[in-house]
C-alpha cells in the first residue's frame, strides 16, 4: 500500500497540499458574501479534504536524511531560484500538525466571527496555503515568499476580528514581524553571495547551501538573525 502511494502522488503530493487551499481561496473569491453558511462548510470542507491529503506524506521512508516527495523546478535559473520542496521528520509534522490545527482554530472561530464571514474564510485558507508552503520549501527565496505571505492573512486576523486593542496589537504585530523577516532575508542573501564568493554559482538551494563552510562568530551572527 506505502509503495502504491508513493508511486501515485510521487513529487506531487506537497505540491498539492498547497495547491488544495488555496484552490479553495480563489473558489470562496468568487462566492457571494449572502451565502454564509455555505462559505463556513466550503472552507471547512477545504481545509478536510486537505488533511486527508496531509496523511499521504506518513507513507515516506524518514529514517534516512533524504528528503521525502522532494520536486523541484527552475524559477529564475540566473540566481538559482526554484520552486523546490520536500519534507523530513522535522517539517513532517509541522504539517501534519497545521493541517489537523488550522481547520480546528477556524471551527472555533465560527462562534465568535459574526462579520465579515466570506473575508475571514480567505484569510484562514490563504494562511494555510502560506504555511505549508513555508514548512516544505528547500529554496530559501521560496521559503521567504511564503514567510512573507504568512504575515499579511494573520495581520489582517488580528485587526478585523480581534479584541478591543486590535488595531494597537495589529500594528505592533507588523512592526515585530517586518523588522524580523528583514533580519532574515539579509542573512539569506549573505549567506547566498558568500556561497559564490566561495565558487558556488548563486543558488538559494538549501541542500547545496549547507555545505558552505563559514566562521563561528559568523554562524553565530546568521543564526541571530533568523531566530529574531
Amino acid at each position: 500500500m506505502t509503495e502504491h502511494l508513493l508511486t501515485y502522488f510521487g513529487t506531487t503530493a506537497l505540491s498539492w497540499l498547497v495547491a488544495v487551499p488555496f484552490i479553495g481561496f480563489l473558489a470562496v473569491l468568487f462566492t457571494p458574501r449572502q451565502h454564509v453558511t455555505f462559505l463556513r462548510n466550503f472552507a471547512m470542507g477545504v481545509m478536510a479534504v486537505e488533511f486527508v491529503v496531509s496523511l499521504i506524506v506518513l507513507a515516506g521512508d524518514y529514517t534516512t536524511s533524504a528528503y521525502q516527495f522532494s520536486a523541484q523546478y527552475p524559477l529564475v535559473e540566473s540566481l538559482g531560484i526554484s520552486y523546490n520542496v520536500g519534507l523530513d521528520g522535522i517539517s513532517l509534522w509541522l504539517v501534519l500538525l497545521t493541517t489537523f490545527m488550522t481547520p480546528v482554530a477556524l471551527y472555533a472561530s465560527w462562534t465568535s466571527v459574526t462579520t465579515k464571514v466570506k473575508e475571514f474564510a480567505l484569510c484562514f485558507l490563504f494562511l494555510e496555503t502560506a504555511m505549508i508552503g513555508a514548512f516544505v520549501s528547500l529554496d530559501l527565496f521560496v521559503f521567504y515568499v511564503f514567510w512573507e505571505l504568512m504575515l499579511v492573512p494573520m495581520y489582517l486576523i488580528i485587526g478585523i476580528w480581534g479584541g478591543q486593542e486590535r488595531i494597537y496589537a495589529s500594528i505592533k504585530f507588523f512592526l515585530y514581524t517586518m523588522v524580523g523577516s528583514l533580519l532574515m532575508f539579509v542573512a539569506i542573501l549573505f549567506v547566498v553571495v558568500a556561497y559564490k564568493g566561495a565558487g558556488g554559482a548563486y543558488t538559494f538551494d538549501i541542500a547545496q547551501l549547507q555545505n558552505l563552510i563559514l566562521e563561528r562568530e559568523t554562524q553565530y551572527w546568521l543564526f541571530a538573525a533568523f531566530a529574531l
